[in-house]
C-alpha cells in the first residue's frame, strides 16, 4: 500500500506559483501511473495531470500550459508546478494512482488563489 503526503500548497495571488509535492511511502511510485487531483468547494475531486510509467504527461484542458507534472525517481517524489494561477485553481490538490486507490487518499495540500 502507497501512503502520499502531500505539500507546498498556500495563498497565492492571481498569476503567481506553486510548487505542490508528493512524497510516496510504501511503495515506488515510478512504476505507476500517477496523478494529481483536485477538488474545489462544492465539486467532485477532478483529475488534472497525470505521468506514466514512462514519463509521458497528460493534462486537464483547463491547466494545460500553465501546470507541468514531474517525478523524482531517486526521492520518490511527484511534483506539480503551478504557473499563472487563476481563482478557479483553488482547490485542495491530492496525489494518487491512476485509477486512483481508495485508500491511499491523503490528507492534501490547500490551494487558495485570490487577491
Amino acid at each position: 500500500q502507497v501512503q502520499l503526503v502531500e505539500s507546498g500548497g498556500g495563498l497565492v495571488q492571481p498569476g503567481g506559483s506553486l510548487r505542490l509535492s508528493c512524497a510516496a511511502a510504501g511503495s515506488i511510485i515510478s512504476i505507476y501511473v500517477m496523478g494529481w487531483y483536485r477538488q474545489a468547494p462544492g465539486k467532485q475531486r477532478e483529475l488534472v495531470a497525470v505521468i506514466g510509467s514512462r514519463g509521458t504527461t497528460n493534462y486537464a484542458d483547463s491547466v494545460k500550459g500553465r501546470f507541468t507534472i514531474s517525478r523524482d525517481n531517486v526521492k520518490n517524489t511527484l511534483y506539480l508546478q503551478m504557473n499563472s494561477l487563476k481563482p478557479e485553481d483553488t482547490a485542495v490538490y491530492y496525489c494518487n494512482r491512476r485509477p486512483p486507490l481508495t485508500e491511499s487518499w491523503g490528507q492534501g495540500t490547500q490551494v487558495t488563489v485570490s487577491s
